[in-house]
């Protein structure tokens, strides 16, 4: 009788080491992915805080040609902007930019905020960040503005491309 409760007692011990073996490596596992993820949001939040900061710089260049390298060129995105309200394609994006805002300038500084979210899913990505924007016109007059800017991005082979980007600004007085 002893040598049998002894062999359960025995294949019991064996089941919750096993069991113990397995749950430690679901810990592990996740401990890992856990590590791995954060580790891919802070290498993200770097890449993205460049690539915005960039951005901001070509817009600051006074022409739609240097920050064309960061729009996707499909015909079928949208834009929308502070005015007009919305662009099609890159083209139309491209030619209404510098003729209505950048051809009266004579001087813009687009800079962002501190405060970049980055959020992703594989090979999409969307920030939203505060900006602010100093332009001063061909007339003289200086024009301050906090913007609000929301970016969806597009992993294309080595490079992020804007599908979409939303530039607004607050309504007066808030």
């Amino acid at each position: 009788m002893t040598a049998s409760v002894d062999g359960a007692s025995h294949k019991n011990a064996e089941r919750w080491r096993w069991l113990l073996y397995v749950g430690l490596a679901i810990v592990g596992a996740l401990l890992t992915f856990v590590g791995a993820r954060a580790q891919q949001k802070a290498t993200d939040e770097a890449n993205f805080r460049k690539l915005i900061d960039n951005f901001c710089a070509a817009w600051s260049t006074g022409t739609a040609e240097a920050p064309a390298k960061f729009y996707a060129k499909d015909n079928d995105l949208i834009f929308y902007d502070v005015a007009p309200f919305a662009y099609h394609g890159w083209k139309e994006f491209h030619d209404g930019v510098q003729k209505e805002f950048l051809e009266n300038a004579s001087e813009i500084k687009l800079t962002a905020g501190k405060d970049l979210k980055v959020n992703r899913r594989g090979m999409i990505a969307w920030t939203i960040v505060p900006m602010h924007l100093t332009e001063k016109s061909k007339n003289g007059k200086t024009t301050e503005m906090d913007l609000r800017y929301t970016g969806i991005w597009e992993k294309r082979g080595a490079s992020w491309v804007l599908v979409h980007d939303h530039l607004s600004a607050p309504a007066a007085g808030s």
